[in-house]
């Protein structure tokens, strides 16, 4: 895949390819000692949610409970999120993994025997809430690393559609995962593989310091550390995955009810696959274009496709069709994910844009959060798919308000682009 950079080869390796794709990528010396253990440990995200689900329904029979303990989870996820990404630029990722990987794995497996002993919901809360602070930040952590190890070689666009389609990868195999492990083996087995990776795969990217940013004086400046939230366009982009996290959030509990309903709970992961499966197709196509429409305007119109989609969920009656829109969903996930990560690469001064992305995994997980408590109640209250009512009502909302604003998110001339972050293969230019 030809690369759209047009500056002379990076000096990082004095092989760099002309016309730098995949392949060349993988090959970078190193890359493979920080993207195994970083893929294991970044799981977290995608299968807590709904590990929890799972659980906590099993043993209360309420999927309004069960939400709520996942929402407890989101909401300190996505306040803690943007204040471990500022602190992992401060004094480097490794101070912050090591503590952050012990206390979600401790506070995951105190959630799980909760559970499984039907404490109270209050019981449930005050184990969620740490184990949602302590998710690791390892996607943004990735890219740092990415970032440091190519500098500015033609390979760096490579690497950021490299993990936006890893992070697609993440949401199919995470969510399968532990429907699979909660569905087939027992109800408890999703929390504790999800524990368990986290705490083998964190520390084992951490022990990789020899690809971590250095933390240099300037890492301290009161002015590198200005919130990434100072930025309208972030501001913007926070809604808009918002949005995001409500149709993940509401398709796991809603899909869930629904095959429950039938009588056929083990559809779940499949209904859930065929969602994931198209998420993560898009996102293998979006990473190998090379766009030439505003990423602004690629945003829009790929949000308008996945809220239009997300609004027929709630009339689908049959597994046969929700299957078909479940897949045209994730098909539409993926172009909105990748593009809102490829404006903050555009909007995002550089010594704010790790804080910059884990605002935006902070919203999809707060939104996911509150997307899992509406849809539980609306399940519990009036089931018939209502629960399909989130996704819609979340995504509807999310893009009168990217319309509204779309100015916000123009991105202005000026004399250099960082090539660092997560986004497509777009031109850029460079000093």
């Amino acid at each position: 895949m030809a690369s759209t950079v047009t500056d002379e080869p990076s000096k990082y390796s004095p092989d760099s390819p002309s016309h730098p794709g995949y392949g060349s990528l993988l090959r970078t010396r190193g890359a493979w000692t920080f993207l195994l253990p970083g893929f294991a440990a970044r799981q977290p995200f995608a299968m807590l949610t709904i590990s929890i689900v799972l659980l906590v329904q099993h043993t209360t029979g309420s999927y309004g409970a069960a939400g709520a303990a996942a929402a407890a989870t989101g909401v300190s996820m996505a306040l803690f999120a943007p204040y471990s990404g500022r602190l992992a630029d401060r004094y480097g990722q490794r101070a912050v993994l090591l503590p952050g990987v012990l206390v979600h794995t401790f506070s995951g497996l105190t959630l799980t025997a909760l559970a499984l002993a039907h404490a109270p919901l209050w019981a449930l809360f005050a184990a969620a809430v740490p184990t949602g602070a302590s998710v690791p930040q390892i996607g943004p952590m990735v890219r740092a690393r990415w970032g440091v190890k190519l500098k500015d070689s033609p390979l760096m666009p490579t690497a950021a559609a490299f993990e936006s389609v890893t992070d697609e990868l993440t949401f199919v195999l995470g969510p399968l995962l532990a429907t699979a492990l909660c569905t087939a083996v027992t109800p408890s087995a999703g929390l504790i593989t999800e524990a368990s990776l986290t705490l083998v795969g964190g520390l084992l990217f951490a022990a990789r310091k020899s690809t971590q940013p250095p933390v240099t004086a300037h890492g301290h400046a009161r002015v590198a550390h200005e919130s990434a939230l100072r930025v309208p366009g972030v501001r913007v982009l926070v809604v808009a995955f918002l949005g995001i996290g409500s149709v993940f959030g509401g398709m796991q509990v809603s899909l869930a009810a629904f095959t429950e309903s039938i009588g056929e709970p083990g559809l779940n992961g499949v209904l859930y696959g065929v969602f994931a499966a198209g998420n993560m197709l898009s996102g293998l196509v979006c990473g190998a274009i090379a766009w030439r429409v505003a990423p602004q305007r690629r945003l829009v119109v790929g949000y308008a496709a996945l809220a239009l989609t997300a609004s027929g969920l709630w009339a689908a009656h049959s597994a046969l069709v929700l299957a078909g829109l479940g897949l045209l969903v994730g098909m539409s996930i993926a172009p909105s994910l990748i593009t809102g990560y490829t404006l903050v690469e555009k909007l995002v001064p550089a010594g704010a844009r790790t804080e910059a992305f884990t605002w935006l995994t902070g919203a999809v997980a707060l939104g996911q959060a509150a997307a899992v408590t509406v849809a539980g109640q609306l399940e519990d209250r009036l089931g018939d798919g209502t629960g399909f009512l989130v996704p819609m009502g979340g995504t509807v909302l999310a893009l009168a308000t990217l319309i509204a604003l779309r100015s916000r998110l123009a991105v202005r001339p000026s004399g250099r682009t960082v090539a660092r972050g997560v986004g497509h293969r777009v031109p850029m230019t460079v000093d």
